[in-house]
């Protein structure tokens, strides 16, 4: 309750009630959630400033504690007033801005020793109930004020554009690239597909099948030496893409439909 200590000993010679007490306590976690206080009755008045201590007249009227208090940023107010019931104070918190409303009702007898008002070592008790209390049922709406004008500043700053992002360009300006372009080259995009305009360039990043270029295993078969009895030496250029026709070699595998001719006919072609 760091604080507290100071706040109770600026205002012990004024407190004679247990309920002075309660509402002292209230005061600082409402100055701890981020407001300050800005005087007592319903009405703003001329000159006012905010502040962490208690007005002047605070606790004026026993029957009726009426207190106004202004967020940090300027942008809340809120008006609290807490009422005498027998031995109890029933709080009701209101926020301007939202006219929200929550309230929450306090047995003094349970929290303030009243044999004991002026010495604040000893006129708490129970302090970690009322705090739990007043958090989970009286400051939720100061809370909840607070929460949404930062959750909107966060949307605000989301939704502004970056100065170093582009999403249309490749790689992001200012920083690495995220997905680093397909082709080989980054700087010739132009690159892909090199290979049907230049079949001297070395690269297999055409789009035509090329069966000698596909990438699988094969002999050391060389069409530019020629195909004896199909092709002779020089017809293909070294280099060049070549799709063989027929069988390469002398030798056919698998079988010749010829060699199962049609019963009673030596030759179907004759």
């Amino acid at each position: 309750m760091a604080g507290l200590e100071l706040l109770y000993s600026c205002v012990a010679s004024s407190i004679t009630t247990s309920q002075d007490a309660v509402v002292c306590f209230i005061h600082w976690e409402i100055v701890k959630s981020g407001y300050k206080c800005l005087g007592t009755g319903d009405e703003p008045l001329h000159g006012e400033k905010k502040s962490e201590l208690l007005p002047a007249a605070w606790n004026t009227n026993k029957e009726l504690y009426t207190l106004r208090y202004r967020s940090n940023d300027d942008k809340s107010n809120l008006l609290l007033k807490a009422i005498t019931v027998d031995s109890s104070l029933i709080f009701n918190l209101m926020d301007s801005a939202t006219d929200k409303v929550t309230d929450l009702t306090v047995s003094v007898g349970d929290y303030v020793n009243e044999t004991n008002l002026h010495s604040f070592e000893s006129v708490y008790k129970n302090i970690e109930d009322l705090a739990k209390r007043l958090n989970s049922s009286l400051l939720p709406a100061v809370k909840l004020e607070g929460s949404v004008r930062k959750e909107t500043r966060e949307k605000f700053t989301a939704t502004q554009p970056q100065p170093d992002h582009d999403p249309l360009c490749i790689p992001t300006r200012g920083s690495p690239a995220l997905y680093p372009p397909h082709w080989t080259d980054p700087l010739n995009p132009f690159s892909a597909g090199r290979a049907d305009l230049d079949p001297f360039s070395g690269t297999a990043e055409g789009m035509i099948v090329d069966p000698l270029r596909a990438g699988f295993p094969r002999s050391g078969f060389d069409p530019s030496s020629g195909i004896p009895g199909v092709l002779p030496p020089g017809a293909v250029p070294p280099g060049a893409r070549f799709d063989p026709f027929g069988a390469v070699g002398r030798h056919r595998a698998g079988p010749d439909p010829d060699h199962l001719p049609r019963p009673g006919y030596d030759d179907m072609f004759m």
